[in-house]
């Protein structure tokens, strides 16, 4: 089956190699769509994916905001006073604000400060993404860290020491990450202290406190006590803020519709492509496959063939699709767009590929099923 499927592919090498293009380029499109969405969305939640937190976590913030990225001023002695909590272990503050960066070669830039207490630094920013200095460090006066892609747009080396001027006050990068950046910004890490000293903030406000739950309590238990007990702010499962900050951003944005109606649309045309030329080619091949029902294939024969037919197409386009893929994120792995292809979303691709080729070759397959040996003779 599989030998007589080749060589009906490439009796009519042009249709073939029309099936093919139209495959690579929809699979490119949705794989470079999807994949850049996924990386966007990481940095929505970047607070939360940057930090040093554990998924049982609980995040408190004020009671309006859905959106991790725009976070109010909260009491800061709700973090001391939630450690009465029963089933909380203990609790760490975060405080984000703005401030404007001065290079010493003169550019300028808008930063976001995040910080937290040492040793932990529950805010961030995370080990892995940590790749000169030690998170120790940051601890010291005026640290902070700086972003890999950051200092290569500013045109200056990314290496520790460097110094620069946050709201007209020095600073020294202790601490260089990689892909720590966050949606419509970047961050730069510190403690607690240094925030303040840097934007001059009092310190009886925090925007985020991160409660710990002891072993084997309910964080759902532990979420419904701290918000019964505590007015102005609202206890959330990190999973869940990240969801909300998802929706807060894609509605608001309209990114969603922009990036679905794209993937929508380039598997619509695919899958026209693919099903309009498998069906041009099986009419130009009637008589091949007339003459194999006429010396007894049966309907069910013929229809596999033309299956076997398009998922070898499927198998050969999304193989292509997939090398360019990967030679896409190569191409874009030196900027701040980092692209992931991993098995969860290269089965996704795949099953978008055999859908459009099978789904396609359905209009061959009900035009070969209804012909009638005699008719071509």
């Amino acid at each position: 089956m599989i030998a007589t499927a080749f060589k009906f592919i490439k009796f009519d090498r042009p249709k073939s190699i029309g099936i093919l293009v139209g495959i690579v380029i929809s699979i490119f499109l949705i794989g470079q769509q999807l994949a850049t969405l996924r990386f966007l969305t990481s940095l929505m939640t970047a607070l939360i994916e940057n930090s040093n937190g554990e998924p049982g976590d609980i995040w408190v913030i004020d009671n309006v905001t859905k959106n991790v990225n725009v976070l109010s001023r909260i009491d800061s002695r709700i973090a001391q006073e939630i450690k009465s909590i029963d089933g909380v272990a203990g609790s760490q503050s975060i405080l984000v604000t703005n401030a404007s960066l001065t290079l010493p070669n003169g550019k300028t830039g808008a930063v976001n400060l995040v910080g937290s207490d040492g040793p932990l630094f529950v805010a961030g920013p995370h080990p892995s993404r940590v790749v000169a200095g030690k998170l120790s460090d940051l601890v010291q006066s005026s640290s902070v860290s700086l972003e890999y892609f950051n200092a290569k747009s500013f045109g200056i080396p990314a290496e520790t020491g460097q110094t620069f001027e946050l709201n007209k006050k020095l600073a020294v990068a202790r601490v260089i990450t990689r892909n720590a950046q966050r949606f419509g910004g970047d961050n730069m890490y510190t403690s607690l202290d240094n925030v303040r000293y840097f934007a001059d903030l009092p310190p009886d406000k925090v925007n985020a406190i991160v409660v710990k739950v002891k072993p084997g309590a309910d964080p759902q238990m532990v979420i419904d006590r701290i918000n019964a007990t505590f007015y102005g702010v609202k206890a959330w499962d990190a999973e869940k803020l990240k969801k909300s900050t998802y929706s807060e951003i894609l509605i608001s944005s309209n990114m969603g519709v922009s990036f679905g109606s794209l993937i929508v649309f380039a598997t619509i045309s695919g899958f026209c492509i693919i099903g309009l030329t498998l069906y041009s080619s099986a009419l130009d091949r009637l008589v091949d496959y007339g003459t194999l029902k006429a010396i007894g294939a049966t309907n069910g024969y013929v229809s596999k063939l033309i299956l076997t037919q398009a998922f070898l197409f499927a198998i050969i386009g999304f193989s292509i699709a997939f090398a360019l893929l990967l030679a896409f994120k190569a191409g874009v792995s030196n900027s701040s767009l980092t692209l992931e292809f991993d098995w969860p979303l290269s089965l996704l691709l795949f099953g978008f590929t055999v859908f459009m080729s099978v789904g396609g070759s359905l209009f061959a397959v009900i035009k070969i099923s209804r012909l009638e040996p005699a008719s071509i003779f």
